[in-house]
């Protein structure tokens, strides 16, 4: 951290389920509960407004030029597309492309967007055995990530990736940034004119090599770095640990280059440098999963936070939580 004194966030929203897919659009906080299905939008002053109930849970955030929202309906496969009039209809159907809940969204200036899935029923999995488990060969299935054009058609695939999640377009627009939760990293596309995504190239590795080919690992060493790994996995102890760093919700920085992300391993942002570097840290009260520089200056830290991400167990717990931090 360059010997910075770690920074804190507080605590500005309380009582949601899983809050997730921070955006800032047109002078407020909007943001999704993947526990309840709602899109909201937040104005710092007053309480959330509830904007729209999305059939088979809100996920991915963001609007085309002309100012309509788009929208994931995680469990539905689709992405839906909010009518001037409020109407919800269809805009693109996933279905047919997809191997668990459809996740986070990047919707461009001229609005394609790029959609991501788990690959999986992580939820599923994660309720039965420990994340360290997922590696155990053949390890998780891989998931593509879904190019859309304007009109909701498909332009294309990427390469499966292992849980592409929290997605981020260059400054210059010929790159797209990707976090893969489950290999601990953020990888680069270069973006075609016509917006498909090829050439994915290492932006920032999270995890440190050795233990990264030790816990895919198919033999004895393998099975003890599971096994060590699951005991490691107990919040009591994770919550004193570094590292790894699970990439959730990414964001740029002020400073237009490096990048924060939401660990969602524990209750942290972290600012990396291309290359993996640690920049800085927040510390925030639970587990983060999405995470935005933004505010009326551009200085404040907006952190998702959760007790649990397992929607079930949130809608029941309600103790999500939208944590700030002006840097």
């Amino acid at each position: 951290m360059n010997g910075r004194t770690r920074r804190t966030a507080s605590v500005a929203l309380s009582g949601l389920g899983v809050p997730e897919s921070l955006r800032w659009y047109q002078g407020a906080l909007w943001f999704s509960d993947l526990a309840h299905g709602t899109v909201h939008r937040w104005d710092g002053i007053a309480e959330p407004e509830t904007v729209i109930e999305v059939p088979g849970r809100a996920g991915g955030l963001g609007w085309l030029p002309d100012g309509r929202l788009l929208v994931v309906s995680m469990d539905g496969g689709r992405v839906h597309r909010r009518e001037a009039g409020g109407e919800l209809v269809e805009h693109a159907d996933l279905r047919h492309i997809v191997g668990g809940p459809v996740n986070d969204m990047l919707v461009d200036p001229e609005g394609r967007a790029y959609v991501g899935n788990f690959g999986f029923d992580y939820h599923a999995h994660s309720r039965e055995h420990p994340n360290s488990m997922l590696y155990a060969p053949p390890g998780p299935p891989r998931a593509p990530i879904a190019c859309l054009a304007p009109d909701g058609s498909l332009l294309g695939l990427t390469e499966p990736l292992l849980f592409p999640n929290g997605t981020l377009l260059s400054a210059d627009g010929r790159s797209v940034i990707v976090a893969e939760t489950l290999a601990m990293r953020l990888t680069a596309f270069s973006r075609n004119p016509d917006g498909t995504l090829t050439r994915p190239e290492p932006w920032a590795p999270l995890i440190s090599p050795l233990l990264w080919r030790l816990v895919n690992h198919p033999g004895t060493a393998g099975r003890i770095t599971r096994r060590i790994s699951a005991l490691l996995d107990h919040p009591a102890v994770s919550k004193r640990s570094s590292s790894p760093i699970a990439p959730d919700g990414i964001a740029w920085d002020a400073d237009g280059t490096s990048i924060w992300v939401a660990n969602a391993l524990r209750g942290e942002c972290v600012r990396v440098a291309r290359g993996g570097r640690v920049l800085d840290r927040v510390s925030t009260s639970q587990n983060t999963l999405s995470c935005l520089m933004a505010g009326h200056d551009g200085h404040t830290l907006f952190a998702a936070t959760v007790p649990t991400d397992d929607p079930v167990r949130a809608a029941e717990l309600n103790g999500g939580r939208i944590e700030m931090v002006r840097l």
